[in-house]
């Protein structure tokens, strides 16, 4: 029997009001399917340079874990994630600003 999963929309206002305690900025940039949406975070640390991560399956022990999808200069990453976009209208873009470069994606709970 499948694991029961979180809907998209729980998890992301769960993600939000977390960043919120770390007094971390982020906002939507694209409101994804409320509930089976794909979600990719976009790390913008305000020097130009921005990552995005994305939350992957590993078949081997069916976790998941969030992966690099782009990183570089932001208006390359941007373009990275228009495109993902582009295929997949159902993707949710949250993107954090942190000049320090938190995201809190490592934190137990948010794999």
């Amino acid at each position: 029997m499948p694991e029961p999963r979180l809907t998209a929309r729980f998890w992301v206002d769960a993600y939000l009001a977390r960043l919120r305690l770390h007094d971390i900025p982020a906002f939507v940039v694209h409101h994804g399917d409320d509930t089976a949406g794909a979600i990719l975070i976009k790390l913008a640390t305000l020097d130009g340079q921005a990552k995005a991560f994305a939350r992957e399956w590993n078949l081997l022990d069916n976790t998941r874990a969030w992966k690099l999808h782009a990183t570089g200069p932001e208006q390359d990453v941007d373009a990275s994630i228009h495109r993902q976009r582009s295929f997949d209208p159902d993707l949710w873009v949250i993107e954090v600003e942190d000049r320090q470069g938190r995201h809190l994606l490592e934190e137990d709970g948010l794999a």
